[in-house]
């Protein structure tokens, strides 16, 4: 989430008009993430938040993000809905860019997930799975590693600008990640970018899921290791919890058990999270203007994580207790 477009009160009053949620009483920016322009809005009914689609999303692929969210909420998950407008739409346009209402979910982000915290979330992402085998929206993974590839090449020179380690560090690993990468474990549709702040609790209990602009068709156990990589260290990519990583596994797997070649690829699978993150974000960093409110985010914590996967192989995954 962020804020690249500033919509004026009077923009926002009478977009919130076309929805029949009551008058808009405030409406705030949100600057974290690098896709979007975000609003926390509250109107005389409720709050939700208001999605204006800045980058990395076309337009064509809204239907499917949107459509998702209602098959979820519908299929009991803790996922918000869509709010259609008084036309039944779920987005409409503004200046020429797509807008959306999203329900309001109660809940924390937390920074330092406790081990009940984080089995919860594993059984939250095993349920998304399964509940979007049927979803009959189709969009395929367009951050594979050919396209980190393609990303890294973009970035060119200033890849050392960032950091002097990560040219030398990206040619050490793609070639392994391009060339071994799986090609038949169990696809469904996934989220892609369960980071924490991602995930709203309440207490123990998963409050709700948010941010499904990376979802798409792909591998389940490549979804449990990106949000593994995402949950299991330090904000910086340092500090590996081993029990917040047992915890995540056996929560998901409480509902849906791994294949034997799931679980025999989460190490590799775990790299190429990490190396998915290290070239948006690297990307990222040297496309996003400097006058947007936004929080760049630094992708030498991923280039840490990934280091630590290619050292500890299996280990990173083995079950305590």
């Amino acid at each position: 989430m962020a804020v690249y477009t500033h919509l004026g009160a009077e923009d926002l009053a009478a977009l919130i008009a076309h929805y029949d949620v009551g008058a808009l009483v405030s409406a705030k920016g949100i600057a974290e993430g690098v896709s979007n322009s975000n609003w926390l809005i509250e109107t005389e009914r409720a709050r939700f938040i208001l999605t204006m689609y800045e980058r990395r999303i076309e337009l064509a692929d809204l239907p499917f993000f949107l459509g998702l969210l209602d098959h979820l909420s519908a299929a009991d998950c803790p996922v918000p809905r869509t709010i259609h407008d008084s036309d039944g739409q779920a987005w409409r346009t503004v200046d020429g860019k797509a807008v959306a209402l999203i329900e309001f979910l109660p809940g924390v982000s937390v920074d330092r997930p406790t081990p009940a915290q984080a089995r919860a979330v594993g059984g939250a992402l095993a349920r998304l799975h399964l509940a979007s085998a049927d979803y009959p929206g189709t969009r395929e993974n367009d951050l594979r590693p050919s396209d980190w590839r393609a990303l890294f090449d973009r970035c060119g020179e200033n890849l050392a600008r960032i950091d002097t380690a990560l040219p030398a560090l990206v040619d050490r690993h793609m070639p392994e990640l391009l060339a071994e990468w799986p090609a038949d474990l169990p696809a469904t549709v996934i989220h892609a970018d369960l980071f924490p702040d991602n995930v709203l609790m309440m207490g123990d209990r998963v409050g709700g899921l948010i941010d499904f602009y990376f979802a798409c068709r792909d591998f389940a156990a490549y979804d449990l290791a990106v949000t593994h990589a995402a949950w299991c260290f330090g904000p910086d990519g340092r500090g590996f919890r081993a029990d917040i990583g047992a915890a995540l596994v056996s929560g998901y797997e409480a509902v849906r058990p791994l294949s034997a070649d799931e679980r025999a690829a989460l190490p590799l699978l775990a790299r190429g999270a990490a190396m998915r993150f290290i070239s948006t974000r690297a990307f990222d960093w040297i496309d996003t203007p400097e006058d947007a409110l936004v929080t760049r985010k630094d992708p030498m914590d991923f280039a840490r994580r990934l280091e630590f996967y290619a050292e500890a192989g299996d280990r990173a995954f083995a079950s305590r207790g």
